[in-house]
């Protein structure tokens, strides 16, 4: 064939050099991707380009890996199911994905075969993902099948820790020499939010059980989202004084059925101003061959910070991965939606060298670099759960390490959740503290029977927030005044956004409440923390913190306002077997926010109703109502 004879002065050139070799590698210059049956199609301009790349850069990797850009792909990951058990908002449509049937999937040998070949020609590197890859069975004999592969330098596996404590002593006598976990908050009820599911704890002794093992770094992989966990970044980096952890923050990335939205993306640039502003000694390290993380590291501290720049400075041009999905198809880039089943060329009885043709022109597609972050957003691309579950990215083989005196991650009763407004008022961004608090303070509760749920710091403690028994003394009292029009409303009838541009800049407080009467058997199981949902308290809590930050999304002619400080409060109330929501919000800025503060407490009370319905649907919502607010040109108001 025209290609074949293409690919032989190169192939012959490489076959002198790794003779000279240990390892053993096939070349060759595929130019198209045949069907199983169908001839190879004539030459391209991309095998020009790639012959030229192999002479004047003859080494001992394989030409079938190498692209047209003279990129290296050493790095392999493997999906080992489709198959979840958490439910992340990032990574999984709410509604769930159609799983692929079981006999589409790859077996076990099948997974194998593949690993050996790709290993034979270059690869030193595989990671194992999913779904999630330690809710497979056999995931244990994979690892130690892999281990025995010649050439094979590092093993790794990216998890959400749910199953982790339990099976990594086993997957360490197997070979698994790397881990990345991922967490995407330190907040126990956020963590429930963000996944759809509980297992904070589990997640904890995973990471404990890693660091006590002696992984070293411990690889944690957070997603950053704006409006959800940005404002737990100093709380992630000050694990790494004591702790031998690479917390990596990850840039919010688009993929289908995720709802992807640029204003949630918050970029390594925010992120790292964030951190210097905190440490302003943070020092940057030096970046390896390959990697996608930029490191930094604050003196004296034991482990360091990453940054995953995907969006925002992307690295495709050292990028050396590939990966096999869970049903056999190689991807030869993250964000591209053109695929190849290897699957079904391998069940076609495809021979070594005519798999190798197929990979070399899928690799020797791939394109220079990806569409931009805007244009991802619009690409028909699998969810992420169908790649793999967390990507990420550069990872090290473990240095032993002795902890036998060290025991901070050591989990506790963790069912004492009763006075858990201390801990999100201690992390939510509107009274950021100073001082990072140990983190066992963080998800270990006191035992306290009292259910009152507020998001308010010690007012002594940060003198900028609200005081939880009254809204902040306004300036002055007294009737607002009154228009004789509608403000959003032009001189035509039409709806219209008020332009605020020349009114100054004054502090606003408002305050809203709510009511939601539950009815006596919904209020004991609230009361008592028994609902099969999860507290249904601290679920209604966050969401009206993110309704406040939300509103302008939600109510069309709203201005959006960076909001300096939000509150809510939950109270039960047992003689109407009620819950009275009271939401506050403050910001500086020309336009108030009691749309913020009544946006939060209405939300709050249906995230109750929701929480609650399978209970009893005679629940009354009401008393949703502004009981005050300070600041603006129109003075203040009090309700009586």
């Amino acid at each position: 064939m025209a290609a074949a004879a293409a690919a032989r002065p190169v192939s012959r050139m490489l076959r002198r050099v790794l003779r000279s070799t240990v390892r053993s590698c096939s070349s060759g210059a595929p130019v198209t991707l045949p069907h199983p049956g169908e001839p190879s199609q004539p030459a391209t301009e991309e095998l020009s380009r790639r012959r030229q790349f192999l002479r004047e850069h003859v080494a001992p990797f394989s030409a079938f890996l190498t692209d047209s850009f003279g990129r290296r792909h050493s790095y392999l990951r493997i999906s080992l199911t489709e198959k979840c058990n958490l439910r992340c908002q990032y990574c999984m449509p709410e509604e769930g994905v159609p799983l692929t049937p079981k006999a589409k999937l790859l077996t076990t040998e099948e997974i194998l075969t593949l690993a050996r070949l790709f290993v034979k020609e270059g690869v030193d590197k595989i990671r194992l993902t999913g779904g999630e890859p330690l809710i497979r069975p056999d995931v244990v004999d994979i690892v130690a099948q892999l281990h025995r592969l010649e050439g094979l330098r590092t093993i790794g596996v990216t998890t959400n820790g749910i199953n982790l404590a339990r099976l990594l002593p086993s997957l360490q006598k197997a070979g698994l020499s790397a881990i990345n976990i991922s967490l995407d908050t330190l907040v126990p009820a956020k963590f429930e939010f963000i996944v759809r599911r509980k297992g904070f704890h589990k997640v904890m002794e995973g990471i404990h059980k890693a660091i006590e093992l002696g992984y070293n770094p411990v690889k944690v992989n957070c997603v950053v989202m704006r409006g959800l966990n940005e404002d737990e970044l100093l709380n992630f980096v000050a694990l790494t004084k004591g702790l031998p952890l690479d917390v990596r923050f990850i840039e919010y990335m688009p993929f289908d059925g995720n709802k992807w939205n640029f204003r949630k993306m918050v970029s390594y640039k925010e992120m790292l101003d964030t951190l210097r502003q905190q440490w302003p000694e943070l020092e940057k390290l030096p970046e390896e061959e390959s990697s996608t993380a930029k490191a930094f590291k604050i003196p004296g501290f034991r482990g360091q910070v990453s940054f995953i720049t995907s969006m925002s400075e992307h690295f495709c041009g050292t990028c050396n991965r590939l990966r096999i999905t869970a049903d056999g198809n190689l991807k030869v880039c993250l964000f591209g939606n053109s695929e190849v089943s290897l699957r079904d060329h391998l069940r076609a009885g495809a021979s070594e060298e005519e798999l190798l043709r197929i990979i070399g022109a899928a690799v020797g597609r791939k394109k220079q670099q990806h569409a931009g972050m805007f244009n991802i957003s619009q690409m028909k691309n699998r969810p992420m759960i169908l790649i793999e579950l967390f990507l990420m990215l550069q990872d090290s083989p473990p240095a032993i390490l002795s902890l036998s005196s060290w025991d901070p991650l050591r989990v506790q009763d963790l069912r004492h959740r009763m006075s858990f407004s201390n801990q999100v008022a201690t992390l939510w961004k509107g009274c950021r503290v100073p001082q990072i608090p140990p983190l066992a303070h963080w998800w270990l509760g006191s035992g306290s029977l009292q259910r009152h749920y507020s998001s308010h710091r010690d007012s002594a403690t940060n003198p900028k927030c609200l005081s939880p028994v009254s809204p902040a003394p306004a300036t002055h009292s007294g009737p607002l005044p009154t228009s004789d029009q509608l403000t959003h409303v032009n001189t035509e009838g039409r709806a219209a956004m008020v332009d605020v541009g020349q009114k100054p800049d004054t502090e606003r407080v408002a305050v809203a409440s709510a009511m939601v009467l539950l009815g006596p058997v919904a209020f004991k199981l609230v009361q008592e923390n028994q609902l099969k949902k999860g507290d249904a308290l601290v679920v209604a809590q966050l969401a009206g913190i993110q309704a406040a930050k939300l509103t302008s999304q939600l109510i069309p002619l709203c201005h959006h306002v960076a909001l300096s400080h939000v509150q809510v409060q939950l109270e039960l109330d047992s003689t109407r077997h009620a819950v009275v929501i009271q939401a506050s919000c403050r910001a500086r800025g020309p336009t108030g926010v009691e749309m913020e503060a009544l946006t939060s407490a209405a939300v709050a009370a249906l995230t109750l109703y929701d929480m609650c319905k399978a209970v009893s649907r005679d629940i009354v919502l009401g008393e949703i109502k502004l009981i005050s607010k300070t600041g603006g040109q129109r003075g203040d108001f009090h309700r009586a």
